[in-house]
């Protein structure tokens, strides 16, 4: 979300082708050398997913290819929603005819000639059909957190990362403080033993709710979930996904790995008379491979204590990751780096376009997606009441979206879908129990 303020201290929402014929050729008898050769633009980028944050990703896009001194336009925007895809004539200057909308929008806006950049701003459901779609037409990709909301929708981005990885394609993840000055010197310092081994880490989102509700509009089931996506649980993958998959990210980055398993709690308390299936508190104990343990809270109600942060404890000191090291001596590490951009935002838009203009390696897909499914994991060991592994849930065949969404999302129509009750301990679980989930 774009208004997210990510210091630690502080809460708050937040001719480069020369033809597309050219690049078709190229990827066809395959080599994707030519499509990253060195350029200095131009870039053709469409944005897809026009709400809030397709807005500021837009124009944090035109301002790094400044930074970077490239020539970049957006071409083409999508929407499902017609007047959110209008949105992009005053955004961007985008012709109307050129403003995508419905659900097969976004494979008109990416057939557009000369498109080589596509931004993913939709709500986290409908990222994994998109994600391998513009992998599929040969697209860089910057694309939003978190990058699926279940197992299912994590097997389409690991396959479509493989896929990017054999295209030569570059990908970025709105993970955006991988890209904060502070947190890249930091990070790099605790890896290379600044405070020893890590004994434990801590990872927090915790505001001071509850969590913003739209409310009900639309004729059919499905529309008025799409409207008021962040309530349900296929659309956003609840909070601890939506939200806290940053801080959860900074844990996988520092230990270069992902949790294998997790237990938990979390309750929906101040939600209860609004439409919806989220929670809007969870409190999660996550294990790595070497056994070192990564204790996770978020939630979203009325508090006087709210926190958005990360910790991390070794044998010689610890470390708010993105502000200071403290070592057991007395030693205080401040970060010292700088970058092109002080908005993390903007620069994570820098380093991708760097990377494409000068063929440098970059696909962000496995680390978001891993951190995605860490998210996952964690909320359905709250769900369920039980103890849940990583490939459990890997490997799940649940889909808490329709059939359709994970085959083909540009040919969804809008209808009546399922509405689930806000997951119950001990009788919601998708490994054992699975709920009933049926399309109208």
């Amino acid at each position: 979300m774009k208004n997210e303020n990510i210091n630690a201290n502080e809460v708050s929402r937040r001719s480069f082708l020369k033809g597309a014929t050219l690049a078709a050729g190229a990827m066809a008898i395959g080599f994707p050398s030519i499509l990253n050769a060195q350029t200095k633009g131009p870039l053709n980028a469409v944005v897809i997913g026009m709400g809030g944050r397709g807005s500021g990703a837009g124009k944090d896009f035109l301002e790094a290819a400044k930074i970077a001194g490239v020539e970049a336009k957006i071409v083409a925007v999508a929407d499902i929603f017609s007047n959110q895809a209008r949105n992009g004539v005053r955004a961007y200057g985008v012709a109307e005819n050129k403003c995508f909308s419905g659900f097969d929008g976004y494979m008109k806006a990416l057939s557009e000639p000369g498109v080589n950049y596509a931004i993913i701003a939709t709500p986290p459901g409908f990222r994994p059909p998109i994600f391998k779609a513009c992998i599929e037409m040969g697209k860089h990709v910057f694309m939003e957190k978190p990058v699926a909301t279940d197992g299912p929708g994590c097997r389409i981005m690991y396959q479509a990362y493989e896929d990017a990885k054999k295209k030569g394609l570059k990908v970025a993840a709105g993970t955006q403080r991988r890209h904060q000055a502070s947190y890249v010197d930091l990070v790099k310092r605790i890896q290379d033993g600044a405070i020893g081994d890590v004994v434990t880490l801590r990872a927090y989102w915790v505001n001071g709710g509850p969590i913003w509700h739209r409310g009900d509009r639309g004729e059919t089931t499905l529309e008025k979930q799409i409207y008021n996506w962040y309530h349900y649980i296929w659309l956003s993958g609840d909070h601890i996904a939506e939200q806290h998959v940053h801080n959860l990210d900074v844990c996988n980055w520092i230990m270069n790995d992902h949790p294998v398993r997790c237990w938990g709690m979390g309750a929906r308390q101040q939600l209860g008379n609004k439409s919806g299936e989220i929670w809007d508190q969870f409190a999660i104990e996550y294990e790595y491979k070497n056994g070192v343990r990564m204790y996770s809270y978020c939630g979203q109600i009325k508090r006087s204590w709210s926190s958005v942060s990360e910790a991390v404890h070794g044998t010689k000191g610890w470390a708010n990751p993105g502000s200071r090291i403290s070592v057991t001596n007395g030693e205080n590490i401040r970060p010292t780096l700088k970058l092109d951009s002080n908005n993390a935002y903007v620069q994570e838009h820098v380093d991708l376009i760097r990377a494409i203009v000068q063929d440098k390696e970059l696909n962000e897909a496995k680390n978001v997606t891993d951190s995605t499914l860490t998210a996952i994991m964690g909320r359905e060991a709250a769900y369920s009441g039980g103890d849940v592994n990583w490939d459990a849930i890997l490997n799940s065949e649940f889909k808490y979206g329709p059939d359709q969404l994970y085959t083909d999302a540009s040919k969804m129509v809008f209808g009546d879908f399922r509405t689930l009750k806000p997951p119950m301990p001990s009788i919601h679980n998708i490994l054992k129990n699975p709920p009933s989930v049926e399309v109208a």
